[in-house]
């Protein structure tokens, strides 16, 4: 192993295949987009002419690109509050229980492997107007509200529907990073601090939160990224009324300009827009590093 480690030729020949593929299905797109996006392409043609930083000026003026980056860092923030705070508490609370654990934790986290799409049908099913959960509070004599219709606010309804519903459909991927950190702290550590008298609460806040810290950086990175280029989701529970509902964020608003017939096929806008997309997710995650910087501990 040590002689083949020491072979810089045997080394490259190893990871050839794998950079190759890396650079084919990652790099070279993104490269592209990137040029694309400082371009006025024409798909229908495939042709393209250079402008320059022109669709990022257009931005600027832009309002749906304004609503669209508003709701985008509404669901990140949401997003890594709302999961930081109830993946530990489920991951706190599962660790320690003993009966029914593997119940519990099989409930909350089933929904991050179905569907989105599924999903986001069988909540916009509960959440219409006039079936689901209005049809309910009609027997209770409440009438509803439009859930998924009601464009008031600052922050407009169906986006807080939409954002629950993701909490309820991700959360059980932060548990299941938080419950591996949490059953890799040594036992002891827990043993002490009760011979010296401390409670479960004083030992979660001074042993378990310093511990997982490290996977509160992964697990916050995971969901800010996932928050930013959130899409389907949305996408299956109001189809093309997201412009309408000012429900855009910027992986729909990217879709509906680069793809869509209604928004023109503008490609290179719609690279642009995925430029800041990537942008915002580079700066998102080095704030989380920044915010949450970690030491190694031994545990």
């Amino acid at each position: 192993m040590d002689k083949m480690l020491k072979n810089k030729t045997a080394i490259i020949i190893f990871m050839a295949p794998a950079l190759i593929l890396f650079t084919a299905v990652l790099f070279i797109p993104i490269g592209t987009s990137f040029y694309y996006a400082l371009c006025d392409y024409d798909k229908a043609t495939r042709s393209y002419s250079f402008i320059g930083l022109a669709n990022f000026r257009k931005m600027l003026t832009d309002p749906t690109m304004g609503i669209a980056l508003k709701n985008s860092l509404f669901f990140l923030l949401f997003s890594c509050i709302s999961q930081l705070i109830m993946g530990i508490l489920y991951a706190a609370l599962l660790t320690n229980i003993q009966r029914g654990r593997n119940l519990f934790k099989n409930i909350i986290y089933m929904p991050c492997v179905l569907s989105s799409a599924a999903l986001g049908l069988l909540w916009a099913f509960l959440f219409h107007a006039k079936v689901g959960i209005n049809n309910l509070l009609e027997y209770i004599g409440i009438k509803g509200p439009g859930w998924l219709y009601e464009i008031k606010g600052f922050i407009t309804l169906p986006m807080w529907v939409v954002a629950f519903v993701a909490l309820w459909q991700y959360v059980g991927q932060s548990m299941m990073l938080y419950m591996a950190q949490i059953s890799g702290i040594n036992k002891s550590l827990y043993e002490a601090s009760y011979i010296d008298g401390a409670t479960k609460v004083k030992t979660f806040r001074y042993i378990t939160l310093p511990l997982i810290r490290p996977m509160v950086v992964t697990a916050m990175s995971l969901n800010a990224i996932g928050s930013l280029k959130f899409f389907d989701l949305i996408y299956s529970m109001l189809g093309d009324k997201t412009e309408n509902l000012k429900m855009d964020v910027l992986a729909t608003y990217l879709y509906r300009t680069g793809f869509s017939s209604k928004g023109g096929n503008h490609y290179g806008y719609a690279c642009a827009i995925g430029v800041v997309l990537v942008a915002l997710c580079l700066i998102a995650t080095a704030v989380i590093n920044r915010i949450f910087k970690t030491e190694q501990y031994e545990m």
